[in-house]
């Protein structure tokens, strides 16, 4: 199975409508990589694809990196500098818990849709909403081969 087929045509909209509305409220961007196959630490993986994306540009480097290695089963969150600085040290493992939960039932988008909305509950917090913000990235999820 193809990783762009992974999920139903349903589930990528559910994903992306949880981008959307987690990010309503805040200047905070979040994205979603999705690609079959993580060869190496997950973590370096995850940080190169977040610099490839451009996630590190945000204005106020409040940008998030969901990264699923769909075939490999591995999965990581990337805050950047600005969110790390003030979110709690364990914010991200407590996401990743909860993901996890919903993964080992088979309910990716579920789980994912959950994690994007906890990170943006946090991002309200610390990122509000300005007038002036600009939807920096894309909610389309990624699936590019060539990163």
């Amino acid at each position: 199975m193809s990783v762009e087929n992974f999920f139903s045509k349903e589930e990528k909209k559910q994903i992306t409508d949880a981008i959307a509305e987690a990010e309503f409220n805040t200047s905070g961007e979040i994205k979603l990589h999705a690609e079959g196959y993580c060869k190496i630490d997950v973590l370096d993986r995850a940080a190169y694809v977040f610099e490839k994306l451009g996630i590190h540009k945000t204005a106020q480097r409040n940008g998030v990196l969901f990264y699923l290695a769909v075939h490999d089963h591995k999965f990581a969150i990337l805050g950047d500098a600005g969110i790390n600085q003030v979110v709690p040290a364990d914010f991200w493992d407590q996401i990743k818990e909860t993901m996890l939960g919903y993964f080992i039932e088979g309910k990716f988008a579920d789980g994912l849709s959950e994690g994007i909305m906890m990170a943006g509950e946090q991002l309200k917090v610390h990122f509000p909403f300005q007038k002036e913000d600009v939807n920096e990235l894309s909610d389309e999820i990624s699936f590019d081969k060539n990163l």
